[in-house]
């Protein structure tokens, strides 16, 4: 008689809850990152030498003891590591969501869950395809009128001139998503690490939302001083 085979155990990544950790740990890897790069763009407010002045101390961050531009590739490194990490996870959860529950469910889905549903699958698709374009933009200024060789600051000056106001709508759309995204994102990270009960919801909740309108209006009140005149 043939002994059945045993399964092997799953390790941690490959359980639910590994998935739910990596996308928790990813999550705050790029919180951190979009807190210190709003920061850097309100710099514009100062003046365009403070930016430029930011965003060559980018640049040169441990000169002379590393090459020029080594700490932030390694950032950016780090920063496209999460969010492959993250969307696999992601991706990995819904799949196996599905599968669980082969059969449909006869009740309908709360309007809160289609909706959390929604945001997280097509805000994900917007802020990724907006990034591509942003960083044409701004980083390499492929798509922008002044071109790569022009300072950070004259780039993002004439990345949203008042004469393509069609881009700065597109980035208000997408900053809403994030700031969307990013919402339902930290919730669900509090409910990952087991923070979330009935005495700290109300106030992880307001956390959530405020980090996410923090985050969304200091994103967007760069361009829209650009756009309005206000900064020149």
């Amino acid at each position: 008689m043939k002994k059945p085979t045993r399964k092997r155990p799953r390790g941690f990544l490959s359980s639910s809850n590994g998935k739910k950790a990596v996308m928790a740990v990813t999550g705050a890897v790029m919180v951190l990152f979009l807190i210190g790069h709003m920061l850097g763009n309100l710099k514009i407010f100062i003046s365009k030498d403070s930016f430029n002045e930011y965003a060559h101390a980018l640049r040169t961050l441990l000169e002379p003891l590393l090459p020029y531009r080594t700490l932030l590739t390694i950032v950016e490194i780090a920063l496209v590591l999460s969010v492959v990490l993250h969307m696999w996870a992601a991706i990995s959860l819904s799949r196996r969501a599905r599968s669980a529950r082969p059969v449909k469910y006869v009740a309908k889905k709360s309007q809160a869950t289609g909706y959390a549903t929604h945001i997280m699958r097509f805000g994900g698709l917007t802020i990724a395809l907006f990034v591509v374009w942003h960083l044409l933009d701004l980083t390499f200024g492929v798509v922008n009128p002044k071109g790569f060789d022009s300072t950070p600051a004259d780039r993002m000056i004439a990345g949203f001139d008042p004469s393509r106001w069609w881009v700065t709508l597109i980035y208000l759309v997408a900053v809403v998503m994030v700031g969307l995204h990013l919402r339902h994102g930290v919730w669900s990270a509090f409910q990952t690490l087991g923070w979330a009960n009935r005495d700290r919801n109300k106030a992880l909740r307001l956390s959530a939302g405020l980090l996410s309108a923090v985050l969304v209006v200091g994103f967007l009140a760069p361009p829209l001083a650009i756009m309005f005149g206000v900064v020149q």
